[in-house]
């Protein structure tokens, strides 16, 4: 396809980022439960370490697609939508986990940059996908970096937000307990 075939190296960068990060999160992840203490459940990090992975894995998944040979933009454009009204689906779901977390007791309590990051800024990038789907089936080219600009977004949400959770759980969960003062 002509109006992709300008895109190769950026989807391989984009891609191969969106890969290694994700990577990088089960490594973190798995390090850190094996250092925290047993305070909570899954929740904080069903609402604040999973969706990193799904970002990075939505990147990695469009930058496949987007660079394998299709016979037709149609089923491109089909599966643009299908990913962004996926991804918008799943920031509402974050939305209501952040929302239960922060209803519970001795629970983290999410501040302006926690909505904007983890909500907020990942509807915009998946909603951009939707715009860009129809775009895309008229004139590719603004589509294409409307396409770029959500991956981009969704790739430096997923790494603001890992930063985030793991500076949280270094700062907060891993320091030793205070003893009773006699």
């Amino acid at each position: 396809m002509a109006p992709l075939s300008g895109w190769e190296n950026f989807y391989v960068i984009v891609g191969s980022s969106a890969g290694a990060l994700t990577g990088l999160m089960f490594v973190v992840i798995t390090l850190v439960a094996g250092n925290a203490p047993r305070q909570s459940g899954g929740g904080e990090l069903a609402a604040y370490g999973t969706p990193n992975v799904v970002h990075f894995c939505a990147v990695l998944f469009l930058s496949a697609m987007l660079a394998a040979p299709w016979e037709s933009l149609h089923v491109v454009g089909v599966l643009l939508v299908l990913a962004g009204i996926a991804g918008a689906v799943y920031a509402a779901i974050i939305a209501r986990r952040v929302i239960r977390r922060a209803r519970l007791e001795d629970s983290y309590d999410p501040v302006f940059e926690d909505w904007l990051w983890f909500v907020i800024l990942p509807l915009v990038a998946y909603g951009a996908l939707v715009v860009a789907a129809f775009l895309f089936l008229g004139d590719p080219t603004p589509a294409l970096f409307i396409i770029g600009a959500a991956m981009i977004l969704l790739l430096a949400i997923g790494i603001h937000n890992a930063w985030d959770t793991v500076t949280f759980i270094t700062t907060q969960r891993l320091q030793p307990n205070e003893k009773p003062k006699n």
